[in-house]
């Protein structure tokens, strides 16, 4: 992962103009849902994830998670397992843009389990 969690890395590429919603999110052992939701604006960069057939909710991870953004095949890449991605803090939608703490939480959680 970046050292910058609300930031995409630079192996992601060029996201101006690229509207991710509905694009699949695949962890390390595979697809996990699609984006729901994104910000690619330096600094709070984030996909939400529509886990629903999986894990029955949605997820705010952190951009520096990502690993690829694929284009061709519509796809972002995580450097998470699904175990990961699967125990992550619940998702409040209501505060996720304007809670610090809930922010923090979800870095500290997934820089901690992460492979950093």
């Amino acid at each position: 992962m970046v050292d910058v969690p609300w930031s995409f890395g630079s192996p992601c590429g060029e996201l101006a103009g690229i509207d991710l919603a509905g694009w699949r999110v695949e962890a390390v052992e595979g697809h996990i849902g699609e984006v729901d939701d994104y910000s690619d604006k330096a600094g709070n960069a984030f996909p939400v994830v529509n886990a629903g057939g999986w894990i029955f909710g949605k997820l705010l991870i952190p951009a520096g998670a990502v690993t690829q953004i694929d284009p061709d095949g519509r796809s972002l890449h995580l450097i998470l397992s699904r175990g990961q991605v699967a125990d992550a803090p619940a998702f409040p939608p209501d505060q996720h843009r304007a809670d610090r703490q809930y922010r923090e939480d979800v870095v500290e959680y997934y820089w901690k389990a992460g492979p950093c």
